[in-house]
């Protein structure tokens, strides 16, 4: 079986690979039948060299492979008929933007596989990139204050070396006492952002505690879907409820839209859930929010400011919310400061891609090169130019009729 790992030509460029030369390396040792070709890429974090040197084989053409593997979106031009594909497609959710990429994959008779549904038996996910994602965006989160304010600067995520190196300067941060920071989710993401708040020496305190009391130090709270929504008919909350038929929910969140300081949006949102606040919300004179890091990114979703992705060259920008409109970044003291960075992991993509891979060869190539126990075919979205049953739901989106 012949894999290829592909160069990632989405613009803007993305720096991550699915496997480091390293784990190539204990691949190939591990599945003798395996070949694998790392097509040439001036952008990759790690380096052409770098994989060379480990004996691993460079080409221009990854054409002759069974099995591409990427990261980002493939540019529709660069499709290779007829391939089993690996990347994140960003189709699930019917994202209008990546509606042609799907019918082209379906016209070129490729298999995907999203790693976004890579799952367990149980629907939990078996790899992602969610905690540096969470990383990233709190940092970014905290970057966007300091300049807002001019209190500190720090350098930014994609400057630094690593995580380490990141870490050092989250001790600079300097935030007033009492300052409050909400972060939705619990999940890889959030708790992701967690690591760096704790870094940077803001305290964890519970919901109660951050509503009712007053610190001599910034303090953060991380809620659980549980703790910002309630059912419409005032039923106990049942979480399996809520993600089977989120319509059935209200969003409890504008209890804290007076308190909070920033918020940090960390939580997985379905189209069906409630938003988390309105922009008629964001329109009162007690909306105290001034800085949204919107890892989730969902464009128009649960965060009426969140209208636009940003990007790590120009991570911030202002959302006006007497006009609704996005302004220059730090324009106005009366804006809201707003990260929105949509490829927040590529900001330390040596460390993003080593811990991606790790999930890569524990989870998931024992499936794909030995025996599919279920990993391989409930993350195909395709076969045979058509949907496969699971996605179905799809077809409307493909034939763009919604």
């Amino acid at each position: 079986m012949k894999v290829g790992i592909i160069k990632e030509g989405k613009i803007p460029e993305d720096k991550r690979v699915a496997l480091t030369p390293e784990q190539c390396e204990e691949v190939l040792e591990k599945y003798p039948e395996v070949e694998i070709y790392v097509q040439k890429s001036p952008i990759r974090c790690y380096k052409d060299e770098e994989y060379e040197e480990l004996g691993i084989a460079l080409v221009d053409d990854v054409s002759d492979c069974d099995i591409l593997l990427g990261i980002k979106e493939v540019p529709i031009p660069e499709l290779v008929p007829n391939k089993k594909y690996f990347f994140f497609s960003h189709t699930i959710k019917k994202q209008p933007y990546n509606r042609e990429l799907l019918n082209a994959i379906l016209d070129n008779n490729i298999e995907i596989m999203d790693y976004e549904v890579l799952t367990r038996e149980d629907g939990s996910r078996v790899i992602a990139f969610g905690r540096f994602a969470g990383l990233v965006g709190a940092y970014n989160g905290l970057l966007a204050y300091g300049k807002r304010m001019g209190t500190f600067d720090l350098k930014p995520a994609h400057l630094c070396h690593d995580l380490n190196e990141m870490w050092i300067e989250c001790k600079k941060v300097k935030l007033p006492n009492n300052y409050k920071i909400a972060l939705t989710g619990s999940g890889r993401v959030s708790n992701g952002a967690v690591e760096t708040l704790l870094a940077a020496g803001i305290k964890k305190v519970s919901k109660q505690d951050f509503i009712d009391k007053e610190f001599n130090q910034p303090v953060f709270v991380q809620l659980r879907s549980k703790d910002y929504h309630d059912q419409k008919d005032g039923k106990p909350f049942v979480l399996k409820e809520f993600f089977d038929q989120p319509q059935d929910y209200v969003s409890t969140f504008g209890e804290l839209n007076n308190i909070a300081d920033m918020l940090v949006a960390g939580a997985f949102w379905h189209p069906a859930a409630p938003v988390l606040f309105t922009k008629e919300d964001m329109q009162k004179e007690d909306f105290n929010i001034k800085v949204i890091a919107d890892i989730t990114c969902d464009i128009e979703g649960s965060i009426p400011s969140t209208k636009q992705p940003s990007t790590i060259a120009d991570p911030l920008y202002d959302y006006n919310p007497k006009s609704g409109e996005v302004e220059d970044a730090l324009s106005s003291k009366e804006n809201i400061t707003v990260m929105a960075v949509d490829n927040l992991p590529n900001e330390l993509p040596r460390d993003a891609s080593e811990a991606f891979g790790r999930q890569m060869i524990d989870n998931v190539l024992e499936d794909l090169f030995i025996e599919d126990k279920g990993v391989i075919e409930r993350a195909r979205i395709t076969q045979n130019k058509a949907l496969t049953p699971k996605f179905s739901y799809l077809q409307d989106y493909v034939d763009g009729k919604e």
